[in-house]
């Protein structure tokens, strides 16, 4: 399973030469994945997923699975709330965690929730 996170973004009036929320949660989750020895979640930067006006966005994706976009995450109180997370939706057989089970900041930052997308092969 993998959390794409946008590293683009800035919040509105914020210092131009701060670190991206973005990047700020990026390396928090990188380094908490890291501690716990989680091999199944993977973190990675991406340079946009158009949701500029809420950033600190992340989408969560994983094979056969409903991917998730969520935004206005904390970049630095986030990385428990969306690692919570990421365990409840890796524990699933299709992705969908149960709404009443997903912390606040899930629930109020859902962007978009996309179906699973089967590719087919070329022949």
């Amino acid at each position: 399973m993998r959390i794409l996170v946008c590293a683009s973004c800035r919040a509105a009036g914020a210092d131009p030469d701060a670190p991206r929320p973005g990047a700020v949660l990026a390396a928090g989750l990188a380094q908490a994945l890291d501690t716990a020895c989680e091999a199944s979640v993977t973190v990675e930067t991406v340079e946009c997923l158009s949701v500029c006006k809420r950033p600190c966005t992340v989408a969560l994706a994983g094979e056969g699975r409903w991917t998730y976009v969520y935004g206005d995450l904390d970049p630095k109180d986030g990385v428990e709330t969306l690692l919570t997370f990421a365990r409840q939706y890796r524990d699933t057989h299709d992705g969908i965690v149960p709404w009443r089970e997903r912390a606040d900041a899930i629930r109020k930052g859902v962007v978009a929730r996309i179906p699973p997308i089967a590719i087919a092969s070329p022949t």
